[in-house]
């Protein structure tokens, strides 16, 4: 198809065999890795798919040989292909739209998809450069220019073109977790590059022993939009003076930088930056073993943001090691969670008697509604709170229902329903974002009642509902009708 007449819209509904129309190049698993390497270098192609029964079983790659050589493994001749063959395979079937496989792509960090007919037998290859081919301006192709982007500025450029790439995605009405998981890829491969960058111009380094962390809905993988920072960093107690200067440097530099290329600072000041946000491992045990042992508003607050900490860069044993000690310290502290519940339970949806909305009454949001406030707030941290409780730290807010939900500490009907009021608010403050910047606003959590189809309006209704049923559990499951107010 030539480009010229592919539109962005089309690009994204298009499906799958399309433009995916080689066959794919095959052997059986029980063929020799020799026979194997002859395969890729006859038909001048990176990567193979072992079949059985006309259905794949497994791919090898040209990096699977060159590892297997790097390990100086002696019998290379005798091996087979089912010796080395990843067996977990990501598909997708041929009639599937390509906006489908883009999210695959970006989101496992991979280059070619498995495509599957009706009837699970091995229909093609589809790689990204069977997308980059016809489209420019795809994920992929960002994905690309971020990995790419040498200079600051280029990067600022780069941030400009995710806004849009997101506009059309969100047009292909692509589930809203896709979306999410696609935002959080492109944020962290956007903050290690940038990160790279100042290492590279600037000498500005974060040394061995330190990470930088990740936390509230960037550390969830959950953020619509890049609104501001929240960030920490944690380094090892014996860190030399030297390393702790270029801590602080780095410390000061990712701020200022990520506020560059359109990363506001937090107006909270909970970021890497400031002192208070950047300790020893030593030190954050006792601040958070503080936090949770004795509760008050400020430690609340810190609390709430720090708990889903995610290292970002760094030492990676740091996330491990402060997630098992916050799990063992709030299970001691009795107290402590009825007390996170609590404030929790403050933030109750805007719905009033009869289903009506209850707007905000004065000021610049008058007659609108706080999406976060009235709805993602309590769903996000009271779901992080209960799975705190079973020792779950780290992931996505739909990844920890799914993991209470195995434990049968929620019911199929509170899966459900949580699931689907995150889904809905989610989607829906990803959407005004949108709207407000290509409004030349800026992009908030309110939303007008009165501008939404009618349809819409029902649907937000249900979504506040399926919060009061969180909070409904929140109340039950931590007594807090007998609590004293």
């Amino acid at each position: 198809m030539p480009d010229n007449v592919l539109h962005e819209d089309s690009f994204f509904f298009m499906p799958v065999d399309a433009i995916c129309h080689r066959p794919a190049i095959t052997c059986s698993p029980a063929a020799g890795l020799v026979e194997m390497a002859r395969q890729l270098t006859a038909h001048n192609i990176s990567g193979i798919v072992a079949v059985e029964n006309d259905r794949p079983v497994g791919v090898v790659s040209l990096r699977d040989l060159r590892d297997l050589i790097a390990a100086s493994v002696d019998d290379i001749k005798s091996m087979k292909v089912a010796d080395i063959m990843k067996t977990s395979l990501i598909t997708i079937r041929c009639n599937d739209y390509l906006f489908k496989a883009i999210f695959l792509m970006a989101k496992h960090n991979i280059h070619r998809l498995i495509v599957l007919d009706a009837d699970d037998k091995l229909s093609g290859v589809l790689t990204d450069t069977d997308l980059l081919r016809i489209q420019t301006r795809s994920p992929l192709y960002l994905v690309q220019e971020i990995e790419s982007a040498a200079t600051v500025d280029q990067l600022r450029t780069i941030g400009q073109k995710m806004i849009g790439m997101l506009q059309y995605a969100v047009k292909t009405n692509a589930d809203a977790q896709s979306l999410i998981q696609l935002i959080a890829h492109f944020n962290d491969a956007f903050t290690q590059r940038l990160i790279l960058i100042l290492e590279m111009l600037e000498g500005v380094y974060l040394p061995a022993g330190a990470a930088y962390l990740a936390l509230g809905s960037e550390g969830r993988q959950e953020q619509t939009l890049r609104t501001d920072q929240d960030s920490a960093i944690v380094y090892r107690d014996d860190l030399p003076p030297e390393d702790l200067v270029a801590v602080r440097r780095f410390a000061e530099r990712i701020a200022a930088a990520l506020d560059s290329v359109g990363v506001p600072l937090c107006p909270g000041n909970m970021m890497a930056s400031n002192p208070e946000w950047c300790h020893s491992i030593a030190e954050w045990k006792q601040l958070t073993e503080q936090w949770i042992t004795q509760p008050g508003p400020d430690a609340t607050v810190c609390f709430g943001v720090f708990q889903d900490l995610r290292v970002l860069h760094g030492d990676s044993s740091f996330e491990r090691e402060l997630r098992d000690h916050i799990c063992v310290t709030a299970r001691k502290f009795s107290l402590f969670f009825p007390g996170m519940a609590r404030n929790i339970v403050r933030f109750k949806p805007p719905l009033g008697m009869f289903g009506r909305f209850k707007v905000e009454k004065a000021g610049e949001q008058r007659g609108k509604l706080d999406l976060k406030k009235g709805g993602l707030f309590a769903l996000s941290r009271g779901v992080s709170l209960v799975a705190l409780e079973a020792g779950i730290m780290g992931g996505t807010t739909w990844e920890k229902l799914e993991k209470l939900h195995h434990l049968h500490l929620i019911s199929d009907h509170d899966l459900e329903t949580i699931s689907e009021a995150f889904t809905f608010l989610m989607r829906m403050r990803l959407v005004k974002q949108l709207i407000a910047i290509a409004s030349g606003k800026k992009p908030g959590d309110f939303v007008d009642p009165l501008v939404l189809r009618e349809g819409e309006r029902d649907q937000l209704r249900a979504a506040f509902s399926g919060v009061e049923s969180l909070l409904h559990i929140l109340k039950s499951r931590y007594q807090l009708e007998m609590m004293a107010r």
